[in-house]
């Protein structure tokens, strides 16, 4: 009889155990058995972050609202009007996950025009001690003002030769290798994915003429002396970039800069080669400048281009376009710059008092996009800024810019840049009759950005 009960009791405990460990496992919407392990939510900084209690599994929101007004004065009656406005410049919605200790992934949207847009789509493996490789649609690694994420922009637009030359996004893969005082990268890259426009012109490309998609190689070294120190830092870059055409635009074997001067409440593009006709490449190439010390930054960038004629075409010169910037900022109530070694750029700064910090900033930038028989004119600015960062995730930015192009800058013969000889306005610099140095679009600007980054 003892035998009995105690079997019983064995046989029911072995239930109870087949039913704890039936508690334990959980599927998939597929039925597959998933692995499981407890997350606990934090807020950092104003982000929602789920983090594993291990720390081997983080998952986090990245939420940006970027709220622009922009007021414009100054330039000749009788030339073309320039709006003042209003924009939803960024509504970014991006998830990020870092699923274990060698692997990462990334989604990041933007909805500010009302439409969807891929920003970000990156797969990274950090296995490797130091190494880092990614594919995906992401930044290529060439300007450090271009890969710094617009919520750490010190201005509230990056300057003309960073937008007109720099590579942004693009399908690709790329390594990147870091020690404590130097880094270096390397990438190949194919067309642009962002949105239904230049999707239309790869398909068509690819269906009506069976055109293969242009590619990339871009490469950049950084050099961080004094790393090691967080109050202070040096960063000395240089980057290259060998690029065939692309199908993503309109004119295919085409090569095409243009950008605005201003915010892009500012619609008008004053500086534009207009298509580059024949292109066998383009070499672009970028050296960089930049420091901090406590709430002292400084930071620099010159960008060339050398667009290269196919030999058969009539007019084979290249083309050689340039441009550069300089920068400069300080905190007032002792806040410290913090720079990222890993990526080799600025970073949120910390605040000197519980009220905030304001950083009060200088720029200026300049472009020429004139070359042989190209011209798109050349642009410089100059810069004012004041910034107040509130706490963590949320800073106004108010910026006034004066604006100077030269005669060339017409917008493709679109725009009015000075007089003829009946003092009638005209688009055509071959009847400007002002003196050199006189013709040409120049303007006011006072811009204001509102941020909230949750």
């Amino acid at each position: 009889m003892k035998q009995v009960i105690l079997l019983s009791i064995a046989f029911l405990f072995s239930l109870g155990l087949l039913a704890q460990e039936r508690e334990e496992v959980r599927y998939n919407q597929y039925g597959v058995p998933v692995d499981r392990q407890q997350v606990r939510a934090e807020e950092r900084s104003g982000i929602l972050v789920f983090e594993s209690l291990n720390q081997s599994y983080r998952l986090w929101f990245d939420i940006r609202v970027q709220l622009d007004a922009a007021a414009f004065w100054g330039k000749p009656k009788d030339f073309d009007a320039i709006g003042n406005g209003a924009s939803v410049r960024r509504a970014r919605f991006a998830v990020k996950s870092k699923l274990n200790n060698q692997w990462y992934g990334e989604i990041d949207t933007d909805f500010s025009n009302g439409l969807f847009e891929l920003k970000d789509a990156v797969i990274e493996y950090t296995g490797l001690e130091n190494f880092a490789f990614k594919a995906g649609n992401f930044k290529e690694d060439f300007s450090m003002e271009q890969t710094t994420s617009s919520r750490y922009l010190a201005f509230i637009e990056r300057p003309m030769a960073v937008q007109t030359f720099s590579p942004s996004r693009h399908l690709g893969v790329q390594a990147e290798y870091t020690r404590k005082l130097w880094r270096a990268s390397f990438g190949v890259f194919g067309q642009v994915i962002d949105n239904l426009e230049t999707l239309t012109y790869v398909q068509d490309n690819n269906k009506d003429y069976g055109r293969s998609e242009g590619i990339s190689y871009t490469a950049k070294v950084n050099l961080m002396p004094v790393s090691e120190d967080r109050t202070r830092g040096l960063h000395l870059g240089a980057a290259a970039s060998y690029r065939t055409p692309k199908t993503d635009v309109e004119t295919y074997g085409a090569t095409r800069f243009s950008g605005r001067n201003s915010t892009s409440i500012n619609r008008k593009k004053y500086l534009d080669t207009d298509d580059i006709k024949d292109v066998d490449h383009d070499f672009l190439y970028g050296f960089e400048l930049a420091g901090f010390c406590k709430g002292l930054r400084f930071q620099s960038e010159y960008i060339g281009n050398e667009t290269h004629i196919k030999e058969t075409a009539a007019n084979n010169t290249t083309k050689r376009f340039g441009g550069w910037y300089a920068q400069a900022g300080y905190l007032l109530f002792g806040g410290q710059h913090r720079y990222d070694s890993g990526s080799g750029e600025f970073t949120q700064p910390s605040r000197g008092r519980e009220w905030g910090d304001v950083e009060l900033l200088a720029r200026y930038d300049f472009i020429d996009l004139n070359s042989a028989d190209i011209f798109g004119g050349s642009g410089e600015n100059y810069a004012v800024g004041a910034t107040y960062y509130i706490n963590n995730s949320v800073k106004f930015v108010l910026n006034y810019q004066y604006t100077k192009n030269d005669r060339y800058a017409n917008g493709k013969n679109k725009l009015i840049i000075g007089h003829d000889a009946a003092g009638v306005p005209t688009k055509d610099f071959k009847n400007v009759v002002e003196a050199k140095g006189k013709a040409g679009v120049r303007y006011n600007m006072l811009a204001l950005r509102m941020e909230v980054d949750f």
